[in-house]
């Protein structure tokens, strides 16, 4: 009897802006201070895209492209292209099918999937779906933000959050007892009110109006999401290993959304697992919403093996939140471009 066919990550590969923006700098920009940040949040750094003109879908064709060449994959063999995040280059055309242009993904079709900083996580079993029944062979994922596009960087509550970035996952189908295990998707529509862009959509169209009030940049209520933040990744992570019989000794990584140092710190101590087991890169990249989870991935790849098994905690506006078990499927460095 054939073994299931499941969905596996068979190579990453980000992007981030050259531009550096420090603590110091934002500190010039409104009253914060380096340890203020470092304190409450645990960011020293975030990449911001300056280029005039460039957008989401430039950032993530770049990881895109990178993917590809080192995996050895041409861009006619990709079945379907997602991208996945919260700030698109246009409410329509779909990101997804400018990203698909930009790469030369000619024969795949895009999808674009907003979850909030929960995007990755849902992308990624939803994108499993077609692997897994047969439809598709080979699906590329991208997690792309430009996250200063609706940063108000006039509020010292918002600005230190957020960064932007890019990383794409290559899924493809394995038969062995790889990939994606298990997962755990929930989401409360109540918590909208406490992380929104209010304007911009069909409930409060762009208008002169809307732009004076500051109405097009993030608004978060703090406190609110950090407590359910906290409580919602720490709640799925457990019940995740719980019903999978996983212990602090036999997971070997927990990828958490890197949203708040404190945040991350509180699911891996609840999961019994030490910070060397955690991966974090919040400091350096700050928020990218849905791009950190697969930005943890392309930084931590040269360390990852084969059978490693794998927590992925993500919490997001909505509220949306989850927990994902994988089991990886390569052992170091996944590069066929010198093949």
């Amino acid at each position: 009897m054939n073994k299931k066919v499941k969905a596996a990550i068979t190579g990453v590969a980000g992007y981030v802006p050259d531009y550096v923006l420090t603590n110091e700098e934002l500190s010039q920009m409104v009253d914060t201070t380096d340890e203020w940040i470092m304190t409450r949040i645990g960011i020293r750094e975030r990449r911001i895209l300056k280029e005039e003109g460039k957008a989401t879908s430039d950032m993530a064709a770049k990881a895109v492209k990178r993917l590809l060449k080192k995996t050895g994959t041409r861009a006619e063999e990709i079945d379907m292209l997602v991208w996945c995040g919260v700030t698109g280059d246009m409410l329509f055309p779909a990101t997804s099918n400018v990203i698909a242009d930009k790469a030369g993904a000619v024969n795949a079709f895009g999808l674009d999937i907003n979850a909030g900083c929960s995007s990755f996580l849902f992308s990624l079993i939803t994108v499993s779906q077609y692997i897994e029944n047969g439809r598709c062979k080979k699906i590329v994922l991208v997690g792309a933000e430009k996250m200063s596009a609706i940063t108000d960087y006039t509020d010292r509550s918002t600005c230190p959050l957020f960064g932007d970035g890019a990383a794409a996952v290559l899924i493809e189908p394995v038969n062995e007892e790889l990939g994606i295990i298990d997962s755990i998707l929930r989401t409360d529509g109540s918590g909208r009110k406490h992380l929104y862009q209010a304007a911009g959509g069909s409930l409060r169209p762009p208008t002169m109006e809307t732009v004076l009030r500051r109405q097009h940049y993030i608004y978060q209520e703090g406190q609110a999401v950090f407590k359910a933040a906290v409580s919602k990744m720490a709640d799925t992570s457990m019940e995740i290993m719980e019903r999978n019989g996983l212990t602090s000794d036999t997971v070997d990584w927990l990828v958490p959304h890197q949203a708040n140092m404190r945040i991350i710190d509180a699911t891996g101590n609840r999961m019994g697992l030490p910070r060397e087991k955690v991966m974090v890169n919040i400091d350096k990249y700050g928020n990218t919403s849905a791009a950190t989870i697969p930005l943890c991935l392309w930084d931590w790849e040269s360390k990852l093996k084969k059978g490693d098994n794998i927590v992925i905690a993500t919490f997001g506006a909505g509220f949306s939140w989850g927990a994902i078990y994988l089991k990886w499927a390569y052992t170091g460095v996944r590069d066929e471009s010198k093949k």
